[in-house]
C-alpha cells in the first residue's frame, strides 16, 4: 500500500468562494483510482449544494473532493455553527454518556507514564481534559482549538493554558516545540486540511519518548457502507479527511514512531442507527415527530449491540498510541 507523502501539481482556482477545485486524484498516496462514496448536503444550515466524499481504490483514503477553501472552512468553524452542532450532538449523545465515555478513555490510557504536560488538541469545551484530571491529577492539561470553547475552557478552569488556532500553522508549531509529554487529538484529524502536516506538528510538539494518542472515525466501518450518507462521522461539511487504521499507522512509523496501540474496541460510539435518523429528522422536520419514538428505538437497539458491533467491522473507530522515538 502506497505511504510516502504525495505532492500534488497546484489546481486552479474554483468559481466556489468556498470549495476548492475538484482533484482527480488521492491527496494521501496519489492514485487516480478514485470513487463517490457519499453526496450529502448540509444538515444544520440547509446551505445550497451537495458535499462530495471520494474514496480511493488503491489506499482506502476518504476524503472531501473538492474540498473546502480557507473560507469555508472558517465559515463552517464559527462559533454560532459549533453551538448548532452541539445541540445536535447532544440529541444523539447525552452530556451524561459524552462525560462517562472520556473517564473511561484517560483509565484506557492510565497505563502511560504519568505525564507532566498534555495538550489536547481540537479539544473545544475540555471536557476530556476536565475528566482526565481524576486519572491523571498531577498532569496539566493545555488545550487547543480554533473556536473561543477553549478560552472559555481556560476560564473555567478545565485547562491551564488556552491555545486558539490550528496545530499545524508556523507559528503554532514553533510556539509549542518539544513541550508536551503527551499529545492527544479525539475525533480532529477528520477536520484537518492537511492530515499529515497536523501529524507532524503533534510529534513537534512532544518531547522524545512523549506518546501522541490519535482517534477517528474509521471510514471501513461496515454502517459507512450500509447507511450511506446517513452515517453521522461522514459529518459533512466539516469532516474533509477519513484515514483508514492501515494508512494512520504506516505514516506514524514512517515518521519515527513506535505505535505501541491499536484499538478498534473502546473507541466505538453506540450512535450509529439513532445518528442516521436524527440526521433525518435535521434534514426533514416536519418529520421531526414522527421519527421520535423510531429514534428511541434505535439508540437502544445501538447501546444493546454495542458489545457486539465494536468488535466487529461495524466498529465506526479505532485508537492509536504512538512513542515519538527520535527527532
Amino acid at each position: 500500500m502506497p505511504t510516502s507523502p504525495f505532492t500534488p501539481t497546484p489546481l486552479p482556482r474554483s468559481c466556489d468562494p468556498f470549495l476548492e477545485p475538484r482533484r482527480e486524484d488521492c491527496p494521501w498516496c496519489g492514485s487516480a483510482r478514485l470513487r463517490t462514496r457519499v453526496r450529502a448536503s448540509d444538515p444544520l444550515r440547509h446551505r445550497p449544494g451537495r458535499f462530495v466524499l471520494d474514496r480511493c481504490r488503491d489506499c482506502a483514503h476518504v476524503f472531501q473532493n473538492p474540498r473546502l477553501t480557507a473560507e469555508g472552512f472558517a465559515f463552517f468553524h464559527r462559533d454560532l455553527y459549533e453551538r448548532q452542532l452541539e445541540g445536535f450532538t447532544d440529541r444523539v449523545l447525552s452530556a451524561r454518556a459524552v462525560r462517562r465515555r472520556h473517564r473511561a478513555t484517560a483509565r484506557r490510557l492510565s497505563a502511560l507514564a504519568e505525564a507532566e504536560s498534555w495538550l489536547d488538541v481540537g479539544t473545544g469545551h475540555a471536557r476530556f481534559p476536565e475528566a482526565a484530571k481524576e486519572v491523571f491529577p498531577y498532569t496539566s492539561f493545555d488545550g487547543l482549538d480554533p473556536t473561543a470553547r477553549v478560552q472559555q475552557a481556560q476560564l473555567e478552569e478545565r485547562v491551564e493554558e488556552a491555545h486558539r488556532g490550528y496545530l499545524a500553522t508556523p507559528g503554532m508549531t514553533a510556539r509549542l516545540r518539544g513541550r508536551y509529554d503527551v499529545v492527544s487529538m479525539f475525533r480532529h484529524l477528520e477536520h484537518t486540511p492537511d492530515p499529515r502536516a497536523e501529524l507532524r506538528a503533534a510529534l513537534t510538539a512532544l518531547r522524545p519518548g512523549g506518546h501522541l494518542v490519535v482517534e477517528v472515525a474509521d471510514p471501513r466501518c461496515a454502517f459507512a457502507a450500509l447507511l450511506g450518507r446517513l452515517w453521522l462521522p461522514y459529518g459533512q461539511p466539516r469532516h474533509l479527511h477519513l484515514v483508514p487504521l492501515a494508512n494512520l499507522r504506516a505514516e506514524l512509523e514512517s515518521l519515527g514512531c513506535t505505535v505501541l496501540v491499536t484499538d478498534r474496541t473502546d473507541p466505538h460510539l453506540p450512535y450509529d442507527l439513532s445518528g442516521a435518523l436524527a440526521l433525518v429528522s435535521a434534514r426533514h422536520p416536519l418529520l421531526s415527530a414522527a421519527v421520535a419514538p423510531a429514534r428511541v428505538l434505535a439508540s437502544v437497539l445501538d447501546h444493546v449491540a454495542a458489545p457486539l458491533f465494536r468488535r466487529t467491522w461495524f466498529s465506526n473507530a479505532y485508537r492509536i498510541v504512538a512513542r515519538k522515538d527520535r527527532g
